[in-house]
């Protein structure tokens, strides 16, 4: 069993998080980024990367360039309504999942032999 508890629990649900930070509106990597270092779900801008990567290859996000009039152009990422479908999916599965994980590792008082 890994001690990095955390880093597991990264792993599992970062990709989703990316999905619900471009349903609430389309951004830039560096932004994306900045958003999920913040919230401690990456240690670094190097690991999203990959990560839009594969969302693109699965449909589940798409890029496209600002204005090439900017002085800095950007990639922004939008959401697919495939990925808006997967992101419904997790939703409607996390509440449950997280709660049944809550009920049997939340502290409890010890129980005592002979005692209910």
């Amino acid at each position: 069993m890994t001690s990095d508890v955390g880093a597991q629990l990264r792993k599992g649900v970062v990709e989703y998080c990316v999905l619900g930070l471009l349903q609430q509106a389309p951004a830039y990597g560096w932004k994306i980024s900045e958003r999920l270092i913040s919230l401690g779900l990456i240690g670094s801008i190097g690991t999203l990367y990959p990560l839009l990567a594969r969302l693109r290859a699965q449909g589940l996000i798409v890029d496209h360039a600002d204005s090439p009039d900017s002085a800095r152009p950007r990639k922004y990422y939008t959401l697919t309504a495939t990925g808006t479908a997967q992101l419904e999916l997790f939703r409607l599965q996390w509440q449950p999942f997280a709660a049944a994980v809550d009920a049997v590792t939340a502290p409890h008082p010890p129980h005592t032999e002979g005692r209910p």
